[in-house]
């Protein structure tokens, strides 16, 4: 049982990953785990990733209203590549249950600094705003939803991150319109780990529930702020690569030291 300041820290926690979901989609999963395990103070990472799991996915739910107003979701290739996602959640979550929970942080921290590279290459990308998602490239769409529900179970993340450049590479929509679209697929990828990690008791309820009320406000933050930076040619893509960056390498410093003790 965490002591009530803990919650508080769980609260603040979750208004920072509501607005970084608002603001570049995949934040919220990046931020969750480690803000868990580091911050609040969750011993047992297995824990920290199921109830972040739950927490990212409700706030994905939540962000997707002012994404939709907005008209940046594209709904036929969001339902498609989330679809194909959840079987590979399923599997993904029930392998990461039985691995350790140090390593699990190691090799997450280390796929974060892959795909932040890849953010930054396709910074300049403008990508095609009228893109459709048809007969002709459903097997691209669906092969990397399922890819990535796969990874995302495994981490017991949202997986928005990766549901981006899934997204952008699939399709070639621009990122704002993933950003949007990548809401979809996260809440339903976070619910199913979510929902593999309860039924083994690996969820805090409470500190779940704090997360989620915090980030409820911080997600409308940084919906708006979406929208503005959405103007400015790359902002969002280097944003997101610069906080991969730094949220691996601090969870590498911190998981290393953790497995050579």
């Amino acid at each position: 049982m965490l002591e009530p300041f803990q919650y508080l820290l769980g609260a603040g926690s979750g208004s920072l990953v509501g607005f970084t979901l608002g603001l570049v989609g995949g934040g919220g999963s990046i931020l969750a785990v480690p803000l868990m395990v580091y911050l609040v103070g969750v011993a047992s990472p297995h824990v920290a990733i199921g109830t972040s799991a739950l927490a990212v996915a409700v706030n994905a739910g939540v962000n997707l209203i002012p994404h939709a107003r907005q008209r940046t979701i594209k709904w036929r290739c969001a339902g498609m590549f989330a679809a194909a996602g959840v079987l590979g959640a399923y599997a993904g979550s029930t392998l990461g249950k039985a691995f350790d929970g140090q390593k699990l942080l190691f090799l997450f921290a280390l796929l974060m600094l892959v795909v932040g590279a890849l953010m930054l290459r396709s910074r300049g990308d403008p990508g095609n705003p009228d893109v459709q998602c048809r007969r002709e490239n459903a097997p691209k769409v669906f092969g990397y939803g399922g890819a990535t529900g796969l990874f995302s179970g495994f981490f017991g993340i949202g997986g928005g991150f990766l549901i981006v450049p899934g997204l952008m590479a699939s399709t070639g929509m621009p990122m704002r319109n993933a950003v949007g679209s990548s809401l979809v697929a996260v809440a339903a990828f976070g619910l199913t780990a979510a929902l593999n990690y309860a039924s083994s008791g690996l969820i805090d309820w409470l500190l779940a529930a704090a997360f989620i009320g915090g980030g409820v406000i911080g997600g409308i933050v940084g919906a708006a702020l979406s929208q503005r930076l959405a103007d400015k040619k790359g902002v969002l893509n280097t944003v997101f690569a610069v906080l991969i960056f730094v949220v691996a390498a601090y969870m590498l410093w911190q998981s290393a030291a953790a497995i050579l003790n």
